[in-house]
Formats: C-alpha cells, structure tokens, sequence
C-alpha cells in the first residue's frame, strides 16, 4: 500500500471512529471495526466508468469473501465524483450493477460523501453530517448483516431521528472539536 492510500485509509478510520462510531452513528459498525472486519480500498479510478468497473469487482469479491474476514467493503474514490451532485446521480448506476451482477439482496451500497445532503435539507444542515465522509465512498454491505443488525436492534428505523437528534445537540462546533487533535 503506497502512502497516499495509507493516509486516505487512516483518515477514513478516525472519522468511522471518531463519528461514526463515537457518535453511535451506526450501532452496527463498532463490531466489525472491532474484529477488523472491514475492508478498505482506495480507488485511483478518475472516471465514472472505471469507478463502476472497481465497483463490480469490490462486489464479487465481497460476495466471494468469509463474511469472518471481511463483512463489508469501504470503496473510497478521492479522484472521481466529487461534486454530490454527480455522485448522487452515479447511486443508481451502483445499484443498477447490483441488478445486473444478480446481488439485489444479497449486497447493497450504501452511500458517503464529504458535501452529502439530504433530500428537503440545506448543505449546512447539521443532520447532513450523519453521512460525510472525508472522501466520496461507496459502503458494500452484505444484505444478511443488515438482516442479523435488524434483528438485535428491532427499532432500526429510529436510527435516522436519533442520528438528527445527536448532531443537533453537538451543533457545527462540537462536530469541529471532533477533529482538534487532544493531546
């Protein structure tokens, strides 16, 4: 792993650990960050279409893959789709891929990005914050694992309202401080 992909990677960690795991973001992300579980990829893609190729791959090996060993993929593409915009747009060619490699319901990707907006929101609505990444990433999920989280945590569907409600008490500052390096 060359050095730029090391740093891309490391910062990806401290945000899953920092927010989405510190901030209890996603219940279901601290075991398989825990039992090293997740694979992490940086994409030198810097085309749409080579980010879908890679894309396609990532799935079959997910779905080839010990779920023991690796439960979900991290696709992290700093090159292309930066503009929320066109990667919002690129969503339904992922899950399209989906379809078309035979996967819907069996993987899914979930979707994080460093200006991510909410459908109904403003950009600087702090709600947003649930899903920014520090690059644009695309999160293979294996559908079981959603499933078997489902099932220990019957209530998933009020993660969102209390994902809304943490970020809103922590307000833009404490989202800040969240990053200031403690010594």
């Amino acid at each position: 792993m060359n050095a730029d992909h090391a740093s891309k990677i490391a910062a990806t960690r401290e945000w899953l650990t920092q927010a989405v795991i510190g901030l209890n973001l996603c219940p279901f992300a601290k075991a398989v960050h825990v039992k090293e579980q997740i694979r992490y990829v940086v994409s030198e893609a810097t085309t749409p279409e080579a980010l879908l190729e890679q894309l396609m791959d990532e799935l079959a090996y997910l779905q080839d893959a010990d779920p023991d060993k690796v439960e979900t993929t991290l696709l992290i593409h700093p090159h292309v789709l930066n503009d929320f915009m066109d990667y919002n747009d690129f969503l339904g060619v992922a899950d399209a891929a989906v379809e078309d490699m035979r996967l819907d319901g069996v993987l899914q990707v979930a979707s994080f990005h460093p200006d991510y907006q909410f459908e109904d929101t403003d950009p600087d609505d702090i709600e947003n914050f649930s899903n920014r990444s520090p690059f644009p990433t695309l999160h293979l999920l294996r559908e079981s694992s959603i499933d078997a989280a489902v099932a220990a945590f019957p209530e998933a569907e009020t993660i969102y309202e209390a994902n809304i409600e943490t970020l809103r008490k922590l307000g833009h500052e404490g989202w800040k401080q969240l990053w200031v390096k403690k010594d």
